[in-house]
């Protein structure tokens, strides 16, 4: 015997048993390994849907969230420049609310200097008219002392009526 050649029973004994276990595998392990290769597939497949689906969906809403953030942009610049205005008006009433009252308290303040100056020259003038009553009333004493000096003031009042 020798290794090259094999002895045709044991090469029978070998082809039947390969033969059978070749049956064997074909009838129950080549099924549930070819049943077990599609589902792995099907899995497979699946996933890879899934993964295209998911990233469908990612850049979906990746432009979504930036339509938002434009949207929510636009809404701020909008909100802000509501806000200056807003912001500007309010200023503009203030200031003018603020010149109408300063106005007005100077009218005020202006008028109540008229009447102060008005008053203060009322004043005066009472005190200069009875100033000047006093001091006529002393002069004409002084004058009017005796009757030569009365004789002479009738004749200068009687003058002046005269001439006018």
């Amino acid at each position: 015997m020798s290794l090259l050649t094999p002895d045709p029973g044991l090469l029978f004994w070998m082809l039947l048993s390969f033969g059978i276990v070749v049956f064997v595998l074909c009838k129950y392990g080549f099924p549930v390994i070819m049943r077990m290769v599609h589902k792995r597939e099907e899995y497979i497949d699946r996933s890879l849907a899934a993964a295209k689906e998911a990233q469908a969906r990612l850049a979906n809403i990746q432009q979504e969230s930036e339509q938002m953030l434009q949207h929510t942009r636009a809404e701020q610049a909008r909100l802000l420049d509501e806000t200056r205005h807003l912001c500007d008006d309010l200023k503009a009433q203030a200031r003018e609310a603020a010149e109408a009252e300063a106005a007005k308290l100077r009218a005020e303040a202006q008028q109540a200097i008229r009447q102060e100056k008005e008053q203060a020259l009322r004043e005066l003038r009472a005190q200069v008219a009875d100033l000047s009553v006093r001091m006529a009333e002393r002069v004409l004493r002084e004058e009017l002392k005796d009757k030569e000096g009365q004789l002479h003031l009738i004749d200068r009042l009687l003058d002046d009526v005269q001439t006018n």
